[in-house]
C-alpha cells in the first residue's frame, strides 16, 4: 500500500539520497550479466533479489550515516514493452514484474525507515528507446505507451513514479499525463549532451517550461541525470524561475560524452570527491536541489562523497 502518495515528504524540504549507477555497478563491479542493460530480470530469482538487496543496502547505509531520507527507485528502467519483448517478457509478465518490484522495495523500506528519515518508493520509468538517442514519439503515443507500467506501479503501491534519462520533450509530456490520469505523483528527469542541451538541441529551460505548459504543471519536480555536472552547470541560471522546478541531480561519474561512454569497454568512475564538491556548488546556487544521487559509473562511494560534501554526518539510532 502506498504510504506517501498523497503527501510526499520531499515536498517539505530536507535532503533525500537515491542510489547511483545500478546497471554499471552490477555489471562492472559485481560481474553480473544484465541482458540489454536490464536489471529488472534479477527479480526473477532468489540470487538476483539478494544481489539487488546488497546493492541497495550500500546506499541505505550511507543515508543512515548522514541522517537523510531516501528515494528508493525500482530496478525497472528497462521494464517497458519494447525492451521487455527483447527479453522474452509479454505484457502480462511485464505487469507482474513491475508490481513485484514495488513489493520488493517495500520490504527494504520496512527494514530501514526510521522517524525523521522517510523512505519514498518510486517506480522507475525509462525511455522507450535508447537513453542516449533521440526519441520520435508524439505525446499522445507516449501517454498510451507508458500507461501500463505506471498502472502496475499504482497497483503495487508505489508512492510516485520517476522517468529517467529522457531525451525527448514529447515523451516526457506523455509520461506526465499518464501519471496524472492515474493519480500518482510523477517526476521527470532529462539527460543532456556535453553542451547542456537535449540531444535534438532543445535547452533545459525549453524542455521544462514546455512540459509544464502542456501538462498544467503536473510533474512534482524535474531532475537532471546521466550527464556530468560540467555538462550542465553553465546551462543553469540562478534566479530564473524555471530552475526552481529542478529538485534533483543524478549525475554520471565520468565527464565523457554519451557517445564516448557508449563505446567504452571499461568503467570510468571519475573522481568521487570532485563530484561531491560540484554537488555542493549546485546546492549552494540552487537550494531546491535536494534529491541527490548518481547515474552511470557512480556507486556507494560517490553517494558518500556527495553526502560528506552536502550533509554533516549524523548516524541514526539502530
Amino acid at each position: 500500500m502506498a504510504k506517501y502518495r498523497d503527501d510526499l515528504p520531499q515536498r517539505r524540504g530536507g535532503i533525500f539520497l537515491t542510489d547511483g549507477g545500478m546497471e554499471t555497478t552490477l555489471i562492472f563491479h559485481e560481474g553480473i550479466e544484465l541482458p540489454h542493460f536490464a536489471a529488472f530480470v534479477l527479480l526473477d530469482s532468489a540470487e538476483g533479489r539478494q544481489q539487488l538487496k546488497q546493492y541497495y543496502a550500500s546506499y541505505l547505509a550511507v543515508a543512515r550515516e548522514h541522517g537523510v531520507g531516501f528515494v528508493l527507485d525500482s530496478p525497472t528502467w528497462r521494464a517497458n514493452p519494447d525492451w521487455g519483448a527483447k527479453l522474452g517478457y509479454d505484457a502480462s509478465a511485464l505487469k507482474a514484474i513491475n508490481v513485484r518490484s514495488i513489493e520488493f522495495l517495500e520490504e527494504l523500506r520496512a527494514g530501514w525507515e526510521r522517524p525523521g528519515a522517510s523512505c519514498v518508493i518510486s517506480g522507475a520509468i525509462g525511455p522507450r528507446g535508447d537513453g542516449y538517442k533521440a526519441g520520435n514519439m508524439e505525446a499522445d503515443e507516449a501517454e498510451e505507451y507508458h500507461q501500463a507500467q505506471i498502472a502496475a506501479f499504482v497497483e503495487g503501491g508505489a508512492d510516485m513514479v520517476t522517468a529517467y534519462t529522457l531525451t525527448g520533450i514529447n515523451e516526457a509530456i506523455g509520461i506526465a499525463r499518464a501519471a496524472r490520469a492515474q493519480r500518482i505523483p510523477a517526476a521527470i528527469s532529462f539527460t543532456v549532451e556535453t553542451n547542456g542541451r537535449l540531444v535534438k538541441g532543445e535547452t533545459l529551460r525549453e524542455a521544462i517550461e514546455t512540459v509544464d505548459r502542456e501538462t498544467e504543471g503536473s510533474p512534482e519536480y524535474f531532475l537532471i541525470n546521466c550527464a556530468h555536472p560540467t555538462h550542465f552547470e553553465d546551462a543553469l541560471k540562478a534566479g530564473e524561475a524555471w530552475t526552481a522546478r529542478i529538485h534533483g541531480v543524478r549525475a554520471n561519474a565520468s565527464t565523457k560524452s554519451h557517445a564516448e561512454l557508449d563505446e567504452s569497454v571499461t568503467l570510468d568512475s571519475g573522481d568521487p570527491s570532485d563530484l561531491g564538491r560540484r554537488y555542493l556548488n549546485l546546492r549552494d546556487a540552487f537550494p531546491k536541489m535536494r534529491i541527490l544521487g548518481g547515474c552511470c559509473g557512480t556507486d556507494h562511494r560517490h553517494a558518500k562523497a556527495i553526502c560528506d560534501a552536502c550533509v554533516p554526518p549524523r548516524a541514526l539510532s539502530a
